[in-house]
This record gives C-alpha cells, sequence and structure tokens, in this order.
C-alpha cells in the first residue's frame, strides 16, 4: 500500500541522474572543477547553493552528470532533476519538487516515512503550489528528518518559465534556512529569469557562482585534446574502414580541431559525431573540417546551429514580423550586428554610444548564454565561439530571417554611425589641453581621453574605414557614403588626426587613407574631395606602388613643403600649436610635425600663420 501509495504521486520517471543515455565527463576531463565541487559539498561552512553558470555548450551539465554519480556513489545524492526542453515533462517546472520528493523517499526510509504521512493528508500534492510543493514535500521531512543531502538540479533555464525571476529559485530563496544540512547544486545559463532568480536578497548571500566560460584556456584545451584523441581513437578501433595502424589522427589533426573549438566543449563533441557518421568516411570527414581552418560550416550544420536556433527562439522566438515587434527585431539585429561585426569588442555603454540605441543591456538580455557579456557596462563584450556569428551571418544556416545579421547593410549601418559620430563629436583640441603642452608631459592624459573622447569615438576614429571596405562597389549606400566621406575629410580631416595621435593610433589613420582609396577604386569615384586631398599627400613613388605605408607617408616632410592643400579640399583652421610643445624640442626628439606654414597678408600687415595636423612622439 505504502509503495502504491508513493508511486501515484506526480513525478517524472526520467528526469534522474541515471535515466537514460546521459554522458558524463570522459575520465580524466574536468578535474579542477569537479574537484571543487566536492570541496564545496564536503565544507559544512560553505554556501549552501552552487550556481554552475555557463554559456550554451560548455559542458554544464555533463559536469552535472558525471558530480551526480561521484556524490551518489559516495551516499550524498539524495535526488537529481535534469531538465530538457525536449521533454514535456522534464520542462514541466511543475514537476521538479514532486519528483525530487519522490526520489528522496527512495533514497531515505526516514524520509519516505515522513512523505507518505502528507500525502495520506494530501494525495494531490503535486497539483499545489510550487511553495506548498516545496513546503510539504521537501522542506517538511527533511526537517524532521535532518537528512544531510545534495539536490542537484541540471538546466533549469530548459524549463518553462514565465516569471521575471525563475519560479524555483524564488522558492528556494524562502525554504533554504530551514534545512541547513541540504545543499544544492544548480546548473543553468545565465538567461535573464535564472540571473534574477540568483539575485534575490535571501539567496544571493548563500550562493556560490562558477562560470565555467571563465574556467583558464589552457585548462579547457588540455579537456578538449584528450576528449578529441580519445574518441576519434575509439572510431578507428570500431570502424572497418579506418586503418588502425596509422597514426590518426595525428597531433597537428589535434591541435587544429581544438583551436577551432576554441574551448567551446560542444564544438568538439559534434565534430566527433560528424568524423564518425556512419555514411561518410572518417578520414574524408576530417579532412573537411580541418582544411577550412576559419570556416565552422560543417560543423554547424551538424549539430551547433540547432542549439543556436534554440537559444534564440526561447529569447525572443515569441516576436513576430509586424508593427512594434519588428522595431524589436530590427533593434535586436542593429545591437547583434554591432557586437559581432565591430573589429574590437566594445563594451554596452560604448555600443550604445555608437550605435545610437539606448536600450543595449534589454535587447542582450536573452543572449547571456551565447555571448560573454560582463557584469559592469564598461567592460567588452566578446562572443565567445566563432560558430556563432558564422550562423547569424550565413543564409543556409540561419533560416529565420528575424534573427539573420546581413553583413553588407550591417557594416554599412556601423560605417554610418562611426561617421555621424564623428561629425558631431570632433572638434579643434578636443581633450581641452592648454595651449603648448606636451602630451608626454599631461599627468592626466588618460583621464582626459575617458571623459572627453571615450570608447565610442575612438573607435569610429580607428576602425570606420575597415567598416567601409567590407562594403560591396554596388551598394545602395555608395553614393550616401562617398557624400558623408568627402564632407568628414572637408571639415574634419585635422580633428580626426589630432584624436588618433592622442589615442596613439596615428598608425590607423595611415591605413585608413589606403582604405578610403581603395574603395573609392572600387566604386569608380571621380575627382572627390578625398582624392584630390589623396593624390596631395602622397608621394608619387608611394602611389605608383599602390599602398601607403606609414614609412612612405609624406606628412613629414610637409614641414618644408611651400605647397598648400587643394583649394576647397579641407577647411583649415589657425592653431596656435595647442599642447605640442616647442618646436625645437619636438624635432629634437625625433618627432614628426604634421603641418605646414606660410605668410599671409591681414589688415596690410604680414601675419606668419602655421597649420598643422599634429605632433607624433
Amino acid at each position: 500500500m505504502e509503495r502504491m501509495l508513493l508511486n501515484s504521486m506526480d513525478h517524472t520517471v526520467k528526469a534522474g541522474h541515471n535515466s537514460g543515455d546521459r554522458q558524463g565527463c570522459l575520465r580524466g576531463t574536468r578535474r579542477d572543477i569537479l574537484s571543487q565541487l566536492e570541496d564545496w559539498l564536503d565544507d559544512e561552512q560553505g554556501q549552501r547553493v552552487f550556481w554552475l553558470n555557463g554559456l550554451a555548450g560548455t559542458g554544464k551539465s555533463t559536469i552535472a552528470k558525471t558530480f551526480a554519480d561521484i556524490t551518489f556513489a559516495g551516499g550524498k545524492l539524495g535526488a537529481s532533476f535534469f531538465c530538457s526542453r525536449d521533454f514535456e515533462d522534464r520542462s514541466n517546472i511543475r514537476m521538479i519538487f514532486p519528483t525530487l520528493a519522490f526520489q528522496l523517499a527512495y533514497r531515505y526510509p526516514s524520509f519516505r516515512k515522513q512523505l507518505l504521512q502528507v500525502l495520506r493528508a494530501n494525495p494531490g500534492i503535486g497539483q499545489e503550489s510550487l511553495c506548498s510543493q516545496m513546503e510539504k514535500a521537501i522542506v517538511g521531512p527533511l526537517k524532521a528528518t535532518r537528512i544531510p543531502t545534495l539536490i542537484i538540479i541540471d538546466a533549469l533555464d530548459e524549463c518553462k518559465d514565465n516569471e521575471p525571476a525563475s519560479a524555483i529559485l524564488s522558492v528556494l530563496s524562502r525554504y533554504t534556512d530551514g534545512i541547513p544540512k541540504v545543499k544544492f547544486f544548480i546548473t543553468g545559463r545565465p538567461e535573464p529569469p535564472i540571473r534574477s532568480g540568483f539575485r534575490l536578497k535571501s539567496l544571493r548571500p548563500i550562493t556560490e557562482v562558477f562560470r565555467l566560460h571563465d574556467v583558464k584556456r589552457s585548462s579547457v584545451d588540455s579537456d578538449i585534446k584528450l576528449f578529441l584523441r580519445t574518441r576519434l581513437s575509439d572510431i578507428t578501433e570500431t570502424r572497418s574502414d579506418c586503418d588502425s595502424t596509422q597514426d590518426w589522427p595525428s597531433s597537428s589533426d589535434i591541435d587544429i580541431l581544438c583551436k577551432k573549438a576554441a574551448g567551446f566543449f560542444i564544438y568538439a563533441s559534434t565534430v566527433v559525431k560528424l568524423i564518425g557518421f556512419k555514411h561518410c568516411t572518417p578520414t574524408k570527414q576530417l579532412e573537411k573540417i580541418i582544411s577550412l581552418p576559419q570556416s565552422t560550416a560543417h560543423e554547424g550544420r551538424s549539430g551547433i546551429d540547432l542549439l543556436y536556433t534554440q537559444v534564440l527562439e526561447q529569447g525572443i522566438g515569441d516576436l513576430g514580423t509586424d508593427g512594434e515587434d519588428e522595431e524589436i527585431l530590427a533593434s535586436f539585429r542593429t545591437v547583434v550586428g554591432g557586437v559581432l561585426l565591430v573589429f574590437n569588442p566594445l563594451s554596452a555603454r560604448a555600443l550604445s554610444d555608437l550605435l545610437g540605441v539606448s536600450n543595449i543591456s534589454t535587447t542582450l538580455r536573452s543572449l547571456h548564454s551565447l555571448l560573454l557579456i560582463p557584469d559592469s557596462p564598461k567592460d567588452p563584450i566578446h562572443t565567445f565561439h566563432k560558430s556563432f556569428p558564422d550562423f547569424l551571418t550565413d543564409h543556409e544556416r540561419c533560416r529565420d530571417e528575424r534573427f539573420l545579421v546581413e553583413p553588407t547593410i550591417h557594416h554599412a549601418e556601423i560605417l554610418l554611425s562611426c561617421l555621424n559620430l564623428m561629425q558631431e563629436r570632433l572638434k579643434r583640441n578636443i581633450c581641452n589641453l592648454d595651449d603648448y603642452a606636451v602630451l608626454s608631459e599631461v599627468k592626466d592624459l588618460s583621464t582626459q581621453k575617458k571623459d572627453y573622447i571615450g570608447g565610442a569615438l575612438e573607435y569610429a576614429c580607428c576602425f570606420w574605414t575597415k567598416h567601409l571596405l567590407c562594403i560591396p562597389s554596388n551598394s545602395p549606400y555608395s553614393e550616401e557614403l562617398q557624400r558623408v566621406i568627402d564632407q568628414f575629410f572637408t571639415i574634419h580631416l585635422l580633428h580626426w588626426t589630432e584624436v588618433l595621435v592622442i589615442t596613439r593610433n596615428l598608425g590607423a589613420g595611415v591605413y585608413a587613407m589606403n582604405d578610403v582609396e581603395q574603395w573609392y577604386t572600387s566604386v569608380s569615384a571621380f575627382r572627390t574631395v578625398f582624392q584630390k586631398l589623396y593624390s596631395w599627400l602622397i608621394r608619387p613613388e608611394s602611389r605608383a606602388s599602390g599602398q601607403m605605408m606609414p614609412r612612405d607617408f609624406s606628412w613629414n616632410t610637409l614641414i618644408q613643403s611651400i605647397t598648400l592643400p587643394p583649394p576647397s579640399t579641407v577647411m583649415l583652421f589657425h592653431f596656435p600649436l595647442p599642447h605640442l610643445g616647442s618646436t625645437n624640442t619636438i624635432l629634437q626628439s625625433c618627432c614628426m610635425w604634421l603641418g605646414w606654414s606660410r605668410e599671409f597678408q591681414l589688415d596690410g600687415e604680414n601675419v606668419s600663420a602655421q597649420f598643422y595636423w599634429i605632433v607624433v612622439h
């Protein structure tokens, strides 16, 4: 009767760690994190909750499976629930607490006795609220028995939960104080509800957080190499179409695959499945993958793309393509396009400044599982693995147009954002330095750069031409870009150069001139302001080579030049040489003075005016 009553309780049969064909870590891998987890569990004074936080594909569930196996064998594991969006009962948050209680009852006879009393009084407890489930089916029996145990909940982000903060974590935050001998190990991607849940005042102080994507890269690479070497060797032993006497895969093959994996465990797992596909020859499959070291297309279509699609669907899949929804999706593509296509990672603050989008953090809330988004808005946002930008920018792989990032369109958008930002903010003596101040002697120059230039403007000045080169000659933006670029060089050439020097990026300006000339040639632009300026700046022998290198750049000869730029090319300003110091001192220090001088009449008197670009230390 007791067994019948217990079995009648709502629970999920295959949610436990030992159900199905769930895979754990390969022996010898993930030693550091597993050792840390065991130390945490054994420390009676340690935090009560452990959150293994990791981006999609970093191996959280394999670690959870292995940790569950270890603790079960040691008699410490009480219950586990491995969530999965692929199964209705394992993605239903209302099944978690009843299933945990069911497993605890079979694990501990004293717990079972207490739970049966609850079920006799209320056999339908599985249909009650989460708080009621937790209090009556778990907290009550554990309080009465004082059992020390471990409870594991894996992949909590895969449960259907419409609450702003995870409903499961909200309940745990209320009741963990009542069961001090119980520890909870929880894994989950840093999705918005999960992050919000762990920020609850009553949960945050008792939670230890481990970010799996922050593990030292050398340690992860070592584990991935061992995994690849072991699994691919297994293929040669089980396949009759492989020559087991050969050294396959070679060490160089493993190194290439590890480099492509870039710390992404699901990549390594996908590669093994792809190489071992029964209808293909393993050696040829491996050759396909390593022959294109910069491509992730083969591996993506074999599994990684599905992972990305699932995460995106979960985050913004309920949005349509009409009205307000389309505005949200357009903002999503603009922001994500910015993150993926910039040539140097930018912070959320700098991206917002550059793109003119105020809700960057809101837009990126659903992408914490796919991007490395730091807590501070001042730190740069990174992509975790190259396969994600490859996926989002490929029509063949990203079939949902709501998510697709078109590189040619978004490079043009970023370029126009760069030019607009420079047009708005560049000005003479942008850092408000004292006249005749020497840059190397300005004590707070880094502070001045942050305050007056900032990350967005510095990026715009250094990289705008790189985005220009990504725009094809037949782009509908071509004419508009020529107009804006000519306007930029007409008004802001000197101001742009000044920022490049203050940020120690003058070399970028030299190459930028090459980039613009290359693009103008590709679109067959003729007699533009820029081309006149370019022709005047570059020595004939440099132009003949087709490239302007820093050492060939003739700015350093302009000191002795008596010619001025072409008329109406640049709006020249008279600078009294602010923040440049003594000319003699500058020349003695082997610095380049980018400028020229001439005499002209002013109110009947001869006036000597010096026009300059900048001084480079």
